[in-house]
């Protein structure tokens, strides 16, 4: 499965997803909040994924877009503003960090600033959602 969407709530993954398998796409959501939240002491952001079979990736990003303007949970899913990938992770360390304990100490001491990192073309952008 792939990455089709990412969000910072989970409603709006969920959202998705509901509106995607109504349309005859099956979609899944992974949530990573829980493990931002004890790992990285921090509100979870881009932490819901919306996930489709590689195949339906096309028909589902269509169905993506055309929905977008008019519905503002689906508009807030959040893309890279080099490549538009939505394959985001915050902190940008999540899972490239070797040790992730030395991570969470830099991201606690202020030594190391939380970022969105685009894993297509590996972008990195302040903490806040330029949508």
């Amino acid at each position: 499965m792939v990455t089709i969407a990412t969000f910072n709530e989970p409603a709006k993954a969920k959202h998705l997803k509901d509106r995607l398998q109504e349309s005859g796409v099956k979609a899944d959501v992974h949530n990573e909040g829980q493990m931002q939240t004890v790992a990285f002491m921090s509100k979870p952001r881009a932490n819901a994924k919306v996930l489709v079979h590689e195949q339906d990736f096309e028909k589902a990003h269509t169905l993506m877009v055309d929905w977008e303007a008019a519905d503002p949970d689906i508009g807030a899913a959040i893309r890279c503003p080099n490549c538009q990938s939505p394959r985001i992770e915050y902190p940008q360390m999540t899972r490239r960090f070797h040790t992730p304990w030395l991570a969470n100490l830099l991201f606690a001491l202020k030594l190391f600033e939380k970022e969105f990192y685009c894993r297509d073309c590996q972008f990195t952008w302040g903490g806040e959602n330029p949508r």
